[in-house]
């Protein structure tokens, strides 16, 4: 787990650590936290939240040098790259400090809420000579790189479509503090459209044209999870997003985001091509299982993984980018493809409103695959 994101078979040495701060000590921080301690790239010495005790208590259950007020973290020479895990409505205006602060960036997703804050993000790191990162960096997991490789040996022959499901009702009876899944930024293509986009484009390439239908079924919703059992939420954004994709490759892809459905047995990805087709694993997880079927046949196959990183391993996207930072090579878990994920789930409400096909201002380039046993 702690294996260094270097290619050994191309002689790399293993980098300098760089310093990472962590400003947003919610749910997510956990695991970034005890992937920080266990990656070779990263050495975690500062946290910060608007509720310091959060923070203290982070720092002393990972043991965390420092503990800071955001201000304080931003203002820390000793700080290269600030990992922003606050919720999404603050992610622009703490990236924004953070790129103004001179520190390399890696945001939790998505980029931002809108287009205008993600390309202000981009525009000001490019200036600065910065990074930008951003989950998710499940696509670098095992089993999604196992799925890479297929399609790169051609064992489905050409990829000529996809569909993508995500399917559940909410998270008001779980989550502690649901309101911002319902509110703009939230709903189910901002809060799991990115793991399923970010997926198709590592497996297929970007995406050139959209076209979308949305709905809002409950506008109400009632929290039945503590502390707040019983408060009601008013749901301001689309809880049901259906999208099309025109890969810029050719492929046509489906994808289904959805809060409203009580249950489902639809798969997560499939990713269809002229041999065979690839059943993708849940792309919010870095395992398996990755099954195939071939032609005719009538039976699917699994397919042994190809790569390490099979757990939760939330951080090794921040790893690359921190290894890339001294090489100079393009990190994985880019910017660029961020905000293109961003677009397009913009782009799918706006073709709802509108009633026409988007076609997209941005584009990306699709990641590199990362090398086979990598992470083994």
């Amino acid at each position: 787990m702690g294996k260094p994101l270097i290619d050994r078979r191309r002689g790399c040495k293993i980098m300098t650590k760089k310093k990472i701060g962590i400003i947003g000590c919610g749910k997510i921080s956990g695991i970034y936290m005890k992937m920080c301690k266990r990656l070779d790239e990263l050495e975690l010495v500062a946290c910060s939240d608007l509720v310091m005790e959060k923070a203290q208590a982070s720092a002393e259950e990972y043991g965390i040098p420092k503990v800071y007020t955001v201000e304080e973290l931003l203002e820390d020479p000793d700080v290269q790259i600030v990992l922003n895990l606050t919720v999404p409505a603050a992610h622009s205006r703490v990236s924004v400090a953070a790129i103004e602060a001179g520190k390399n960036l890696y945001n939790e997703k998505p980029l931002a809420i809108n287009r205008e804050d993600g390309q202000e993000m981009l525009s000001m790191a490019a200036v600065k000579g910065l990074r930008i990162g951003c989950a998710p960096d499940t696509f670098m997991g095992g089993g999604l790189q196992t799925c890479r490789k297929l399609i790169d040996d051609g064992v489905i022959g050409e990829p000529i479509a996809a569909t993508a499901f995500m399917a559940c009702h909410g998270h008001e009876s779980w989550h502690p503090n649901p309101d911002f899944y319902y509110q703009p930024g939230g709903g189910p293509m901002f809060d799991m459209g990115p793991y399923y986009l970010t997926a198709l484009i590592s497996l297929m390439g970007p995406v050139r044209r959209v076209t979308g239908s949305t709905r809002i079924t409950f506008p109400e919703r009632i929290i039945t999870s503590q502390p707040q059992y019983g408060t009601t939420i008013k749901v301001n954004t689309p809880t049901h997003v259906t999208g099309v994709m025109d890969f810029a490759s050719g492929a046509i892809g489906t994808i289904i985001t959805s809060f409203d459905i009580w249950g489902s047995q639809l798969p997560r990805i499939e990713i269809y091509g002229s041999e065979g087709t690839l059943s993708v694993p849940d792309p919010n997880t870095y395992g398996g299982p990755v099954r195939i079927l071939l032609g005719r046949n009538k039976e699917w196959n699994e397919v042994p993984l190809t790569h390490g990183y099979t757990e939760n391993s939330r951080g090794i996207g921040v790893a690359d980018m921190a290894r890339a930072i001294g090489t100079g090579e393009t990190h994985r878990a880019n910017g660029k493809m961020a905000y293109h994920v961003l677009d397009i789930m913009h782009a799918f409400h706006d073709s709802s409103l509108e009633g026409k096909h988007v076609e997209l201002a941005s584009t990306c380039t699709q990641p590199a695959p990362l090398p086979p046993g990598f992470g083994l």
